[in-house]
């Protein structure tokens, strides 16, 4: 039995990638567990013995109400969260089977994890997304500066006035000057030297550029990386920073060279569908969003930035098609604002988007001029449809009378559903809290939004419902490692990573944002608002963001392998696809996501 335990947790990752002496170390350690059916494990709040494996048998993991979270079978592990806080329990775990686990003990778990990096990164769910710098998302490590750099750069003697020197910025349209001498670079001279140094202290006109320029600048050889430069303008503070090749000035990079190389993938399809002059020319371009976001993906970028950036371009396309709309049916008799919900709304779309949409109009309108928005909005809606945001199946859409309504109307439609939150009404409240004005006369919107909320803060029925609505999207745990599948029909043997994965989050997101009153519609943005604003637990609301990414995230690599594939990208994720370590980290999110649909449920946003 030992032999065959020894052979089972070494083949098991990542217990795989430790080095003999360790994993040996390790096994001198182990102990072994069994349980009869129905035995207890461990209990909420208990000191935990240390990390639990299953060798074989059935194990169920509940929280603190006693709902079941996780079923686990042969391979997989818990107790960790608990080890990593505090070593109390945070869960209660018992044998569904007569079971045999594997504990490895606090110590040893925790020495696992200070010393190998593999060990480390399967328990501890990354906080990588949770880097505030706007670069680093995007993978700098695979351009040379060669591609970055502005090559031939504005130069100036160091012996021009500083006067002379500011008026050829201007003209240039730049913001700096490197200084030459004898085909040498001597010194850079910046917009900041020229207010900070030249402006503050009075200097004259004709004073040269040598006084006040930075003398032999930091600079890189046009073979560097991208990170190389963002890495020399953190350590130093530069917003400048001069290419030199053999002694020769070959070219400079800029703060906004790396930023505009972020936005690079997205920039041409913006500029592209806002000069576009017909429906047509908007769906060539956003036939080619698919292959972008495999390009997006590929470099690195988290989900919520290649959501932003694949939103961006729809926001481009529907203020196209108002301006088109506009020309084609004349200036409109009154001020509206086109808004978009769903994951438009969101700013979360991916490779598969429908559209959500509606129209805000100024009150007192007559017939004629309510008559000019029906066209409007069916060109606007059919262009779109045209450009691959397929007509929304539940017609939540501004082509719909009921959408496209004065916004006395809408303040009464959302008094109505506050007031009487039936079930259709708490479908339509969940969708219309994620509206986000895209094109038009922004001031209509103005104050409905939070109106709205405070009004549904108030109202203990209506958000009780809200609630109750915001848990008819289930997780997808169960038996087959810890992920039930679809069972029938043509997505049979897959997750629904849409309504399974992301959906119970979005709704969790939505009912923060409506107790806490708010402000942001990104799913991402309310979960880190709602930690702010204490509508939830720190500890609570940051799990729940690392499972959100990890959710968000294997979606986004499956649509973006199914692109790769010249497949249609979908939601239906085969569990297979992933390798045991992606399953298990996938099976850890879906606890965590369920542990706060049962906090929410409890009226609580607390995860302890």
């Amino acid at each position: 039995m030992t032999d065959s335990a020894l052979s089972f947790l070494k083949q098991l990752h990542p217990y795989d990638a430790l080095p003999d002496r360790a994993f040996h170390a390790l096994w001198k350690e182990v102990m072994f567990r069994t349980y009869p059916a129905g035995a207890k494990i461990y209990d909420l709040g208990e000191d935990m013995d240390g990390l639990f494996i299953v060798e074989s048998g059935q194990v169920t993991v509940r929280d603190e109400n006693n709902n079941l979270i996780s079923q686990l079978g042969r391979e997989n592990s818990f107790g960790e969260r608990g080890l990593m806080k505090g070593g109390t329990a945070v869960t209660s775990a018992y044998a569904q089977e007569d079971t045999r686990l594997i504990c490895i003990p606090p110590t040893a778990f925790h020495k696992l994890r200070a010393d190998h990096d593999a060990y480390r990164r399967f328990f501890d769910r990354s906080r990588e997304t949770e880097k505030t710098d706007a670069l680093s998302g995007f993978d700098l490590t695979r351009v040379q500066v060669a591609t970055l750099m502005v090559p031939n750069p504005v130069t100036c003697a160091p012996t021009m006035t500083i006067q002379d020197a500011a008026k050829k910025m201007q003209d240039k349209r730049i913001s700096c000057l490197c200084v030459v001498a004898k085909k040498k670079l001597t010194g850079i001279l910046t917009v900041r030297d020229l207010s900070g140094k030249a402006l503050a202290q009075g200097l004259p006109p004709n004073t040269p550029v040598s006084d006040i320029m930075t003398p032999d600048p930091r600079v890189l050889s046009p073979s560097a990386i991208g990170s190389d430069v963002l890495h020399m303008m953190m350590e130093y503070r530069l917003g400048h920073l001069p290419i030199v090749e053999a002694g020769k000035l070959v070219g400079i990079v800029t703060q906004t060279d790396l930023t505009r190389f972020q936005a690079s993938n997205t920039a041409g399809f913006v500029s592209e569908a806002a000069r576009a002059k017909t429906v047509d020319d908007l769906a060539t371009v956003t036939k080619r969003i698919p292959h972008l976001l495999v390009q997006l993906v590929a470099a690195g970028n988290r989900h919520d930035v290649v959501t932003r950036m694949i939103t961006d371009i729809a926001d481009v396309v529907t203020r196209r098609l108002l301006a088109m709309a506009e020309k084609k049916y004349g200036v409109p008799p009154a001020r509206y604002v086109w808004l978009a919900c769903g994951s438009q709304g969101r700013q979360e779309q991916t490779g598969v988007s429908d559209q959500d949409n509606c129209l805000i109009l100024e009150d007192d309108l007559s017939e004629n001029d309510l008559a000019y928005f029906e066209p409007f909005a069916q060109f606007v809606s059919d262009g779109l449809d045209a450009c691959g945001y397929v007509y929304c199946p539940g017609d939540m859409m501004a082509t719909n009378p009921r959408w496209r309504q004065p916004v006395s109307v809408w303040h009464d439609y959302f008094q109505h559903w506050i007031k009487s939150p039936s079930k259709e009404a708490q479908m339509l409240a969940s969708v219309m809290f994620d509206l986000r004005p895209i094109g038009g006369d922004v001031s209509l919107f103005d104050g409905l939004q939070a109106k709205t909320l405070k009004a549904a803060a108030a109202n203990s029925i209506f958000t009780a419902h809200m609630a109750t609505n915001a848990l008819t999207h289930a997780t997808p745990l169960g038996m087959l490692k810890g992920l039930a599948t679809i069972r029938s029909g043509e997505n049979r043997n897959t997750v629904d990573m849409k309504l399974s994965g992301v959906v119970p989050v979005v709704d969790l997101g939505r009912m923060y944002a409506l107790q806490g009153q708010l402000d942001p519609v990104n799913t991402r943005a309310r979960l880190q608002a709602a930690i702010t604003g204490k509508v939830i637990s720190d500890s609570g609301g940051r799990d729940l963001l690392d499972a959100y990414d990890l959710v968000a995230q294997t979606r986004l690599d499956h649509q973006a392998r199914q692109i790769k594939q010249g497949k249609a990208p979908d939601n239906f994720l085969p569990p297979a696809d992933l390798s045991a370590f992606e399953r298990s980290h996938l099976r850890d999110a879906f606890v965590v996501i369920k542990t706060m649909q049962s906090a929410l449920m409890q009226g609580r946003g607390v995860l302890g």
